[in-house]
């Protein structure tokens, strides 16, 4: 399913486009840099051990500075905001600041990505407070797998529990996203598609990516998720359905005979930069314009000197305009070079 890269004469909001004549429609906002797991292809636990120094308080974005930003964001066609991590559920009163997105006019959606751990007692105040969704992140349905690959030794029963009571609190239809790699995790994809397989939900599967610099990428572990839908439709027939948005990150697919739909995520094999419509802003206030990106332009300092509006979202617009971020494209050529951890910006 082939969809056309987004013309230079799409343009909401204000107009601003990137070089590429890509649109600013998704927000991805990171509110911590620290995280209960400790996940080998996002923050090995041999690298972040216990004394590891994360951001400190002050070093933050406050709950009013990043909805200052995200209402600026808004006004470049910004309606989808997504808060992330590091793991969010650890940023104390983290629904006060649902609340605070929410009020903004013109965004459609709040939503949020967790590893569960903590979801069990955030659900209830997390729905009151206008959440939207859920991802989950759930890389095994094995306990001793599912242990090992946390880095921590959690219980796959807490995670499961936590999900029950999410969706016993109005989060009916929930996403699980799974980090699939050869040789680790690659024989339970049947298992975890079949897992929600007649219900609401919705499991998308990863293909493994070379973020940052540390989690030992290797082209051999990523499986292409042409060969998972081959696999999975084998057993169960796969019907390919058209995005639901310009941009959408993840191929859907819905089972044949009706029970639901699944979906693949494929930066490596089938790159979708032409319609990438994301923007980053990281805990410590810095905008990053890819997930690949070398560095982030901070604009704290800009809410903490006294600019005002405006200077902001001129400053922004700017950053947009040049844009020319296609790493995905490019990896195979692109030249070696010091990338941004995801704990710093969300996945």
């Amino acid at each position: 399913m082939t969809i056309e890269p987004v013309s230079a004469s799409a343009k909401p909001g204000n107009g601003r486009t990137d070089t590429l004549g890509r649109p600013m429609r998704d927000l991805r906002i990171s509110v911590i840099d620290n995280c209960n797991f400790r996940c080998p292809y996002c923050m090995p636990a041999q690298i972040y051990g216990d004394d590891y120094e994360f951001l400190r308080r002050k070093q933050l974005l406050t709950f009013d500075e990043i909805a200052r930003l995200a209402r600026i964001f808004s006004r470049f066609g910004v309606s989808k905001i997504k808060i992330t991590g590091g793991e969010p559920l650890l940023r104390a009163w983290l629904p006060d600041l649902v609340r605070k997105l929410k009020s903004i006019d013109a965004i459609e959606e709040v939503a949020l990505i967790t590893n569960g751990l903590l979801l069990a007692g955030l659900a209830k105040p997390l729905r009151r407070a206008g959440l939207d969704r859920i991802t989950v992140s759930l890389d095994s349905l094995d306990e001793e797998r599912f242990a090992e690959l946390n880095g921590r030794g959690h219980r796959l029963s807490q995670i499961l529990e936590a999900i029950d009571t999410a969706v016993a609190e109005g989060f009916s239809a929930l996403k699980f996203n799974t980090v699939v790699q050869r040789g680790i995790n690659d024989d339970e994809v049947l298992a975890l598609a079949e897992r929600f397989r007649g219900t609401p939900h919705i499991i998308r599967f990863i293909e493994y990516m070379d973020v940052g610099n540390i989690n030992g990428w290797e082209r051999s572990r990523v499986v292409p998720s042409s060969e998972l839908v081959r696999k999975i439709g084998a057993v169960h027939p796969l019907v390919p359905v058209e995005p639901n948005y310009r941009g959408e990150v993840a191929s859907r697919y819905r089972y044949a005979d009706g029970k639901g739909e699944i979906g693949f995520i494929s930066s490596i094999s089938e790159p979708f930069c032409g319609d990438c419509t994301r923007v980053r802003l990281s805990a410590d206030g810095r905008l990053y314009t890819c997930l690949f990106a070398q560095v982030g332009d901070n604009l704290r300092n800009m809410l903490r000197d006294g600019s005002n509006d405006a200077a902001i979202e001129e400053r922004i617009g700017g950053i947009w305009a040049r844009r020319t971020d296609r790493y995905s494209e490019l990896r195979e050529t692109a030249p070696k070079a010091h990338r941004v951890e995801m704990f710093h910006i969300g996945g």
